[in-house]
């Protein structure tokens, strides 16, 4: 399995963040990738990247809800991380106005220079959508038919918002604990797709999924994901593991 959107570089994890990776490789993870946050999330990121080479995977990207005053010095922190080494991918980035609308023509100002820039580096995009889908696909909408690729982070939208991404091409519906809540209905969205179009993620220490919900999550967890949509699919485990795999793989290239 490959968690394809964890943030254990947070505070949440000082006091065993050594232990979270060791349960996260017994329960089978075998890689983890890391959104970046903003500039002050990166050293932490970057520092458990180093400590863990060839298992945790740096993103490197400016996340919506950090987009203030300040989005000019943020954004050329990414500009600068880009040219100064590789990255898994450009995210964590994309459009949030669930928490604060006032800054939405920064948002997707900053979201369509980092995309920009993924063409550039020739990298996907890790998208984060809150109460933003129709923003998110207007921005995508110039870039269709580029070579643009990436994952809709955390997606918990209906079936024709996942035929629409489908459709556009070159990404992929991340799915996390919010399969496993009984009242999300993201079940029953999901059965109607193809396992070639999902990868798995847990977007820890966010959206624990049941039974432990409520508490943190970790990359561990990752179990509970894959065994719901073992049964949404009604496939062996072994299956969704190795289609969710190859599909992270060919996604995020330089997982190999």
């Amino acid at each position: 399995m490959i968690d394809t959107h964890s943030h254990i570089y947070s505070e949440e994890f000082d006091d065993d963040r050594a232990e979270v990776i060791a349960r996260a490789k017994a329960a089978g993870v075998t890689k983890i990738i890391l959104p970046n946050v903003d500039s002050e999330s990166l050293p932490r990121m970057l520092q458990l990247e180093s400590e863990y080479p060839g298992y945790c995977f740096a993103a490197i990207g400016l996340h919506p809800t950090s987009v203030k005053e300040n989005f000019a010095e943020e954004l050329a922190i990414v500009k600068k991380e880009l040219d100064r080494r590789e990255y898994i991918a450009i995210g964590e980035i994309g459009l949030d106005l669930y928490w604060d609308k006032s800054f939405l023509k920064e948002q997707i100002q900053i979201f369509t220079q980092q995309i920009e820039w993924a063409l550039e580096y020739r990298l996907p995009v890790i998208i984060h959508v809150r109460d933003s889908f129709r923003e998110t696909m207007d921005v995508l909408e110039s870039y269709r038919g580029k070579g643009l690729t990436g994952v809709f982070h955390s997606f918990t939208g209906s079936i024709d918002n996942a035929i629409e991404i489908i459709n556009f091409g070159g990404f992929l519906l991340g799915i996390n604990g919010i399969v496993t809540f009984k009242n999300s209905g993201l079940a029953s969205t999901i059965e109607k797709l193809a396992p070639k179009h999902i990868l798995l993620e847990t977007d820890a220490p966010y959206l624990t999924p049941a039974p432990f919900r409520g508490k943190r999550n970790e990359s561990a967890y990752l179990n509970f994901v894959c065994e719901k949509l073992a049964s949404v699919y009604t496939m062996e485990k072994a299956e969704i593991i190795e289609i969710t795999t190859q599909n992270a793989c060919n996604l995020f290239k330089k997982l190999h």
